[in-house]
């Protein structure tokens, strides 16, 4: 059963008024409201039938299936297995933008849901993917990647694709780096796709304002969501159920 909450706020008295007598706030309430299935036991019929024109057009848009999934998935620091998915999605579809680059970076912050087993549809990619945050691509020093993955041990884990391999401590602290096996080479360059949030240095990590080379599109096509929905499609044609696992990208030191 799904649950959504919504978070009130009532003010006893509104500060904003056109007339020329002044209110002053005396007070602010909030309370925490579950919505689930138990307003489904008596149903407006007249609030139900007044949606019912907007059900059918926004159901015809969010309802069909673009893909499957082999597992529930949600993301948590510091590794999970859609945070894993996410940013090895963004690492294969870096081909559409004729890029290869070196890894992947999404932020824990922009996933907004999680997945369930079985049928994918475009409405929850929406769900997981809201924002307008676009694919960037954008290239860093082997120290300034240092600097990011630091950055990353200290919010305690972030999205990271295939071959990146961080070891932290509780407290945030970056132990180790590799990338396929590798240290990181400070000397180095290395391509990096994300998104334009985080490219701007967003969230937590300014390493990125470090890039150089940045190719981040504009159109809307770029969205992360049409990112991910176009992965879930390709997948789907091919007839394979997306899958993802923890498996040891970002580990934290005991």
């Amino acid at each position: 059963m799904k649950k959504f909450f919504v978070l009130g706020a009532t003010a006893t008295v509104l500060l904003l008024t056109a007339c020329t007598t002044h209110y002053q706030l005396s007070g602010v309430s909030q309370m925490r409201i579950v919505v689930d299935n138990t307003y489904d036991a008596q149903p407006n019929a007249a609030a139900a039938a007044f949606l019912a024109p907007y059900k059918q057009k926004v159901d015809s848009v969010m309802g069909p299936v673009v893909g499957q999934i082999a597992r529930d998935m949600e993301a948590k620091r510091p590794e999970s297995d859609l945070s894993n998915l996410l940013a090895d999605i963004f690492l294969y579809m870096a081909k559409e933008y004729k890029e290869t680059p070196d890894f992947a970076v999404y932020n824990m912050g922009g996933i907004r849901a999680a997945f369930s087993k079985g049928d994918v549809t475009y409405g929850d990619v929406l769900d997981v993917a809201p924002f307008e945050n676009k694919i960037s691509f954008l290239t860093l020093t082997g120290e300034n990647v240092l600097e990011l993955f630091s950055q990353i041990a200290k919010r305690g884990g972030e999205g990271v694709s295939k071959g990146v391999q961080l070891v932290i401590t509780e407290d945030g602290r970056l132990v180790s780096a590799h990338l396929f096996g590798k240290e990181i080479d400070p000397q180095a360059k290395y391509r990096v796709t994300t998104i334009d949030y985080l490219a701007q240095g967003n969230d937590g990590m300014p390493a990125f304002k470090n890039g150089t080379n940045l190719y981040s599109p504009k159109d809307d096509k770029n969205n992360a969501r049409y990112v991910i929905r176009d992965y879930f499609q390709e997948m789907l044609q091919k007839g394979v159920v997306v899958d993802s696992k923890v498996e040891g990208r970002i580990i934290i030191e005991k």
